[in-house]
């Protein structure tokens, strides 16, 4: 799969190796200034950050931070009201069925929440399917753990108290995340970072699949209607859109792209939680996760959530016992 992906990299990748010089020469002779890269790159491309180093700006924010060359390759990082840390970081990622979606969060957010309880937040875009097929959604969350822990004192951020959290497709890669520690075929060095490790240290997986091969089986287990009307299993599904065609007709890449497929008794943490009703990401996909992570790890490692009314997202996510429920995870394994 690296090379299949390597082959259709765009073609930014061309230009790389000048803008990092630029932003090499900017933080050298301009270490304390916030600027971005738009006044010494190309105009038609989305700007980088150069961070000060000194501490934490006013705004308690730093916005559209480039981890890696591609326009999508981008972090807002959210600051505690006070302090200069370092904290333990939360990194977000985004769900949209990996085509959609962006890192945006309102200040009411759950995510945000956390900021007020001393975390550091991190939310993360990636490369949707429409520009690069898996594995490059995989890749690019990986690079940006690796870019956060290698630039750990520039953002003051701890390098042993980092949690992925994700919601649907989000879930999925932050799951891939945590059961793919130390996977070599995950990592690209061309991202940066190379000798930086990916691993995090705790999971909240929101709704995401596990399984891209069952989801169909599991939406008919749960009486649900075919989903799209054409089902997972198609070329123009989410999934058939991440892969690059039908899952079935290539269960190889479908396996390789599935946590479940990768859980090992060296998985951190995980708090899964999924509505009972779910027809979008059917509910057992969450449940098959849980399981086979309960197998592998210390049954107190693996929390689990079913809200019995909501189905693909809804308000019980999202609500105060639930958000709090979120805390406490963190709270126990990265505070």
């Amino acid at each position: 799969m690296t090379g299949q992906h390597r082959s259709c990299r765009p073609l930014y990748d061309l230009v790389t190796l000048t803008r990092e010089h630029r932003l090499t020469a900017i933080r050298k002779f301009c270490p304390l200034l916030l600027v971005t890269a738009a006044a010494c790159s190309d105009s038609t491309r989305s700007p980088v950050a150069v961070v000060a180093t000194d501490s934490i700006p006013a705004s308690r924010a730093l916005l559209d931070v480039a981890y890696a060359p591609a326009p999508a390759q981008r972090i807002d990082l959210y600051y505690p009201p006070s302090g200069n840390g370092p904290f333990p970081l939360v990194v977000w990622i985004h769900g949209g069925g990996w085509s959609a979606g962006s890192k945006a969060l309102s200040a009411t957010s759950p995510q945000r929440q956390m900021v007020a309880q001393g975390y550091a937040v991190a939310s993360v875009e990636y490369r949707l399917s429409g520009v690069a097929r898996y594995p490059a959604a995989v890749l690019d969350v990986k690079a940006a753990i690796r870019f956060l822990r290698a630039n750990s004192t520039r953002f003051f951020v701890r390098t042993d108290r980092i949690a992925a959290w994700g919601s649907s497709a989000g879930g999925h890669l932050a799951a891939m995340l945590g059961v793919t520690g130390g996977v070599a075929t995950f990592e690209d060095a061309s991202l940066g970072n190379p000798t930086t490790s990916s691993r995090v240290q705790a999971v909240v997986d929101w709704f995401g699949p596990s399984d891209l091969l069952t989801m169909d089986l599991d939406g008919a287990t749960q009486s649900c209607p075919v989903f799209g009307g054409l089902g997972h299993d198609h070329p123009s599904s989410p999934e058939g859109l991440f892969l690059g065609g039908r899952p079935s007709a290539i269960p190889s890449v479908a396996r390789e792209a599935s946590p479940v497929t990768w859980v090992s008794a060296d998985d951190p943490p995980h708090l899964i939680q999924h509505g009972g009703r779910d027809c979008t990401v059917p509910t057992n996909q969450g449940r098959r996760l849980r399981d086979l992570l309960r197998a592998s790890l210390d049954s107190s490692r693996v929390s689990w959530t079913e809200l019995p009314n909501d189905g693909h997202g809804g308000g019980g996510f999202e609500s105060t016992a639930n958000v709090a429920t979120v805390r406490s995870f963190l709270d126990r394994w990265i505070r």
